[in-house]
Parts: C-alpha cells; sequence; structure tokens
C-alpha cells in the first residue's frame, strides 16, 4: 500500500518501546483527542449530585445528562467511521472535535438542565475520534508499530473512563461543576490544534455517496435501543415504552439489514460483518462491555458507602475514586503489552487472556470488597483485563479489514461495547437497588456481591466467544 512504502523508511526501534520520529508527533495528537472524548464520558457522573441539587431535578430527568450524551454518540460513531472512510479521516475527525468542543462549551455556560442535556449530545459527536483514529494509525503508520499504537489509543479510553471518575471529585470541591467542562474543553483544543498540526490526510478513500437511508435506521435502532436500556431502571424493565422500545429496535435493525443488503453503496457492509474475526471481535466487545462496565460505576458507589450499613469505606467523592487509580495505571502498561503479544502469536490469546483477567478482577471484587486493599488489587488486576480486551478487540478488527473499511468496522465494534457496556452498567445498578439494608435507605452487600459475580460470569462467557472464533493460541512459527 502506498502509506505502507511512505512510511517503511521510518525503522522501528529493536526494543518496540517507542514510535519513530515521524510518528511521535501524530500518535500523541492523536492520544490527546481520544483522551479527550473518553474524559468527558465519566466527568460529569461524579457531580451528578451536584447537579440533581442545584437543577432540583429527580432521578430521571438528571439520568438524562448521561443517557442524551450516550445517545449521540454512539449513532456518531456509526456514521461518521464511514464518513470518514468516505472524505478523509482527519478531516473528519477535526470537525467531529470541534463540534465536541462547541458542545463542551455550552455545557460550561448551562444554567439550566434542559440546556445542560442538549449541549451533552452536542458533545456526544466526538465519539468518531475512535473509530477514525485506528484508521488514521492503520493507514499512516509503519506496519510493524500499528499493533501497539493501536493497543495505546484503546487503553485511552479506558484509562479516561477511569480518571474521569477521579478528578471531578477536587474540581467540585475546590471550583464548581462548570469547571469540570472549563477543564475539558481545554484538553479538546489542545487535541483540535495538535491533529490540525501534525497529523496528515490519508490520500486512501472509500468513494460513495452517503448512505442517508441506512444512517436513520441504524440510528434509530441504536437509539431506541440504548433508550430502553438506560431508561429500563426508573420505567420498569417490563413497562410498555421499554419493551415498545426493544421492539421498535429490533424492526429497525431487520430493516437496516434488509437495506443495506439492496443498497449498491451501503453504509456498512454487511458482508464485512460475517467474517469471522470481524463477528468474533462484535460478540466479544458486547459480552465485554457488559462484564467490565459495572466496575467504573459500583466500585466508586461501594466506597462511598457508610460504614454503619455493615460494609463500604465511607469515602468522599475524592477519595472514591481513588479506587480505580490501579485500574488506569495498570491499563497504561497492559494494552501496548497486549499490542506486542498479539502482534507476536495472533489476537486470540490477547483476548481470552483478558477475559479470564477480567473474571478473576471480578472475583477478587466479589470475595474482597470488605478490605480496601482487596479493592484496590481487583482494580489493579481488572485494568489488565481491560487494556487486554480494548487493545485485543481493536487491532482484531483493523487487522481483518482493508484500510477503507476501518473506520466503519471499528465504528460498529464500539457501538458493540457501548451497548454491552450500558446493558450491564443498567443491569448491575437494578441488582445493587433491589435490596437495602434493614432500617435504610442504602443498598445491601448481597446486591454488590452479585453483581461482581455477574460480570465475572459475563467475561467466562466472552473467553468461550473469543476461543470460538478463527486463530490458533499457540505462537506462529517463524518463516524458514
Amino acid at each position: 500500500m502506498t502509506d505502507d512504502t511512505r512510511h517503511s523508511s521510518a525503522a522501528a526501534p529493536p526494543d518496540g518501546t517507542a514510535p519513530p520520529p515521524g510518528v511521535a508527533a501524530p500518535f500523541t495528537a492523536l492520544l490527546i483527542a481520544v483522551l479527550s472524548f473518553s474524559l468527558m464520558q465519566t466527568m460529569v457522573v461524579p457531580a451528578l449530585p451536584d447537579l440533581q441539587r442545584e437543577f432540583d431535578a429527580g432521578t430521571t430527568g438528571i439520568s438524562w445528562v448521561i443517557s442524551s450524551f450516550l445517545l449521540t454518540a454512539s449513532v456518531a460513531t456509526a456514521l461518521l467511521g464511514r464518513v470518514g472512510d468516505m472524505f478523509g479521516k482527519r478531516r473528519v475527525l477535526l470537525a467531529s472535535l470541534t463540534v465536541f468542543a462547541a458542545g463542551t462549551l455550552l455545557c460550561a455556560v448551562s444554567d439550566s438542565l434542559g440546556l445542560l442535556i442538549a449541549a451533552r449530545a452536542v458533545q456526544g459527536v466526538g465519539s468518531a475520534a475512535f473509530p477514525l483514529a485506528f484508521g488514521i494509525v492503520r493507514e499512516q503508520f509503519p506496519r510493524e508499530r500499528v499493533p501497539v499504537a493501536i493497543g495505546m489509543i484503546s487503553s485511552t479510553f479506558g484509562i479516561g473512563f477511569g480518571v474521569g471518575l477521579v478528578l471531578p471529585g477536587p474540581i467540585v470541591e475546590a471550583l464548581n461543576w462548570h469547571w469540570i467542562f472549563w477543564l475539558g474543553l481545554i484538553v479538546i483544543v489542545a487535541g483540535i490544534l495538535a491533529v490540525a498540526a501534525f497529523v496528515e490526510e490519508s490520500p486512501d478513500r472509500s468513494p460513495g455517496r452517503i448512505d442517508w437511508i441506512g444512517a436513520v435506521l441504524l440510528s434509530g435502532a441504536i437509539v431506541a435501543l440504548l433508550l430502553a436500556i438506560s431508561q429500563g431502571k426508573s420505567w420498569g424493565w417490563g413497562s410498555a415504552g421499554v419493551v415498545s422500545l426493544c421492539a421498535a429496535a429490533v424492526v429497525l435493525g431487520a430493516a437496516f439489514v434488509a437495506a443495506e443488503r439492496r443498497i449498491r453503496e451501503p453504509m456498512i457492509d454487511i458482508d464485512l460483518l460475517r467474517r469471522p474475526a470481524v463477528a468474533t471481535s462484535h460478540v466479544a466487545a458486547l459480552i465485554i462491555g457488559f462484564g467490565m462496565y459495572g466496575a467504573f460505576t459500583l466500585v466508586p458507589l461501594l466506597a462511598q458507602t457508610p460504614t454503619r450499613a455493615g460494609y463500604g469505606f465511607g469515602a468522599s467523592v475524592t477519595e472514591a475514586g481513588l479506587f480505580m487509580v490501579p485500574m488506569a495505571a495498570t491499563m497504561l502498561f497492559a494494552s501496548p503489552l497486549a499490542g506486542r503479544l498479539g502482534a507476536a502469536i495472533g489476537w486470540k490469546a490477547p483476548l481470552v487472556l483478558a477475559c479470564l483477567t477480567g473474571l478473576l478482577g471480578f472475583a477478587v471484587y466479589a470475595a474482597g470488597h470488605d478490605s480496601e486493599w482487596a479493592m484496590y488489587t481487583g482494580s489493579g488486576v481488572l485494568g489488565i483485563g481491560v487494556g487486554f480486551a480494548f487493545a485485543a478487540l481493536a487491532n482484531l478488527v483493523v487487522s481483518a479489514v482493508d484500510p477503507r473499511q476501518v473506520g466503519e468496522a471499528t465504528g460498529i465494534n464500539t457501538i458493540m461495547r457501548t451497548i454491552g457496556g450500558s446493558l450491564g452498567a443498567q443491569i448491575s445498578a437494578s441488582i445493587v437497588a433491589s435490596g437495602t439494608v434493614a432500617g435504610t435507605a442504602l443498598p445491601a452487600e448481597s446486591g454488590y456481591t452479585t453483581a461482581f459475580v455477574m460480570s465475572a460470569a459475563a467475561l467466562g462467557v466472552a473467553a468461550l466467544a473469543a476461543l470460538a472464533g478463527p486463530g490458533s493460541l499457540r505462537p506462529r512459527r517463524a518463516a524458514g
């Protein structure tokens, strides 16, 4: 390929620890861009109680601060990944980051809940940073550097997610919730400037026209499904609204598949999704998301539970966020390590290892959540699993498709992980809220134990799904 040839002169260091000089600047720019989005996913979560008090909102109303972001992020991931393949990934990345920055600015100046919810919906457009960044790496980086680079970019998703739960505590305590968005805006602007300065536009294109019919049908299916998931707890999982939304998601999804098979230039190549490696990664992403995302919300909540409940540590928002630090720290080295391991032996083994490591982390949570050291240990172990999973999933998809289809394929993989994560987080929260400590409104300890065991079981199923996929667990033999 043209880009591989163009960069082949950038020789890799023998130890594989750093990108070549010609790649370091654009790689750093992409890291800043994706970090800005991953931080904004969760930085608002610790501030929800403050927002609820300030706007005098109910639980359902305040939940839309999260739901609106999630809905537009899922739609943007699918649509803009494909648009980037068609019109240039750098151009579309800059456009999505600019809209993301505008939404963040609007969040920072919001003085009503309605405006904040609308601004969060605008912010969701920044989700396209991930599939577009993967595509840029695949097209423009030396081939031997692609797995590690994708692993590190993938880990940024989890790192930003975890750090986003730690930073808001001291920010809100020292200033106010508006500063969460002002500081986030600084990172976004830095990402825009870095991408504009150091990332080149790729000559690779997947020509065609925007499939508006497919975009509407897929967006409708995703919105209906995620809306049902996000509102299941407050509306009731068996309520007419949730059941109707799930039915609409199925109908719209079926209509989307039927339409894409008839359109000459579809938004998503359905045959692409049927490739064994791609299909395996999507199924695994769904189950891994379901299993792993519960930790991001349950661990801080458990840590904040007053000790009078008979468990918990009575931690402040800031102290509770510290329980996530080991996870972010281990992800820093786990994802690049997974990239090197996968490049050497294939991606099946790192994905299976990711699931089993995550299972172990949740087992530690379930068995030892009455001690702080066990919670820190569980977070560190789980971080290794998350880092391996994100790197393996992204590289499985990227290595299985044509460079012109990277945005399209990785966008769907991100959506699958988001859907699984949303479902897992909501079900975990429902399990925890299903019982209370006698004489209080505090959740019973058994709810956390059950939720952690459920996540461990889900990752066991994900390991089986990964094992069923193509490839071997054995290292590839060197030629000749």
